[in-house]
C-alpha cells in the first residue's frame, strides 16, 4: 500500500521562514526538554545529490520510537542510494523508500504514532504513513496511523492542518538550500537521492559531491539490454 500523504489538507497559515529562525521551543512544565542542537547523538546528516548536506535535529523527546528507528536505519546505511519518489511544490518531499515509488521500508515493524504539539512548518521532518481509505471507520483510521516504518518527509512550507496526524520527530536546521533544490515530481522525471545518511555521533567523512558519469568513448553509444529499464 502507498504511503500517501493527504493533497485535501489545507496549507497553514503564515509565512514560510528559514528552518532555523523557527526554532522556538522553551521550556515548559511536564514535558521532556529536547537534546541540545549541538548534540551530535541527535544530529541527522543526510548528503544530498542537490550539492549538499542537510543536518536535521531529531527530537527523542516526542518521538523516541521514530527517532530510534531512524538511528538504526541509518547506521545499517538503509538510507544510503534512496530517491526522493514524491516531490510536491509548495508542500514537501518524500523519501525513505528503498523501492523508490512509495510502496516500500524497512525490514523492521511498523511504529505507533507518535503525534505531537510540534507543528509541520518549514523544515519540519514527518514520519509518512499509510493513508485511511474515504469513508474510514473509526478502527481503520486508527491502524492507519500507526504504520510509520522507514519514510519520511521534508517541509518546504507551513501545513498546520498536517498537526497531530503526522508524527513530526525532526527539524532542518542546515542545508536546508539542499531539500529546496529537490527535483519536483510524482515521481519526479530525474529524481535527486540521498547519497549518504550518518548520525553525526559517528564521526563522518565531509560532503563528498556525487562521481560524474563516465563517458562512453567518441563513436560509442549507450546499449540498453532488454528488461533493465
Amino acid at each position: 500500500m502507498r504511503f500517501l500523504l493527504s493533497l485535501l489538507a489545507l496549507v497553514g497559515l503564515g509565512t514560510a521562514m528559514p528552518a532555523a529562525a523557527q526554532i522556538l521551543d522553551a521550556p515548559v512544565p511536564g514535558r521532556k526538554a529536547p537534546p541540545p542542537t549541538t548534540d551530535k547523538e541527535n544530529l541527522w546528516l543526510l548528503d544530498l545529490s542537490t550539492g549538499g548536506r542537510v543536518t536535521i535535529w531529531l527530537r527523542p523527546d516526542v518521538a523516541p520510537q521514530m527517532v530510534e528507528r531512524i538511528k538504526t536505519l541509518t547506521r545499517r546505511k538503509f538510507y544510503d542510494g534512496v530517491l526522493f519518489h514524491r516531490v510536491i511544490e509548495g508542500f514537501m518531499a518524500q523519501s525513505g523508500d528503498p523501492k523508490g515509488d512509495g510502496s516500500g521500508g524497512s525490514d523492521l515493524p511498523d511504529l505507533p504514532a507518535e503525534f505531537s504539539y510540534l507543528p509541520h512548518v518549514r523544515g519540519a521532518v514527518s514520519a509518512a504513513r499509510q493513508g485511511a481509505p474515504e469513508q474510514a471507520t473509526p478502527e481503520q483510521k486508527k491502524a492507519a496511523e500507526n504504520t510509520a516504518n522507514s519514510q519520511f518527509f521534508i517541509m518546504f512550507t507551513p501545513r498546520l492542518s498536517l498537526d497531530k496526524d503526522y508524527s513530526v520527530f525532526g527539524r532542518v536546521i542546515g542545508g536546508m538550500e539542499f531539500v529546496d533544490s529537490i527535483p519536483r515530481g510524482e515521481p519526479p522525471a530525474n529524481p535527486a537521492r540521498i547519497l549518504r545518511a550518518y548520525i553525526a555521533a559517528d564521526n563522518p567523512p565531509p560532503y563528498q559531491p556525487p562521481a560524474p558519469a563516465a563517458a562512453l568513448p567518441a563513436g560509442e553509444k549507450e546499449v540498453t539490454l532488454p528488461g533493465t529499464k
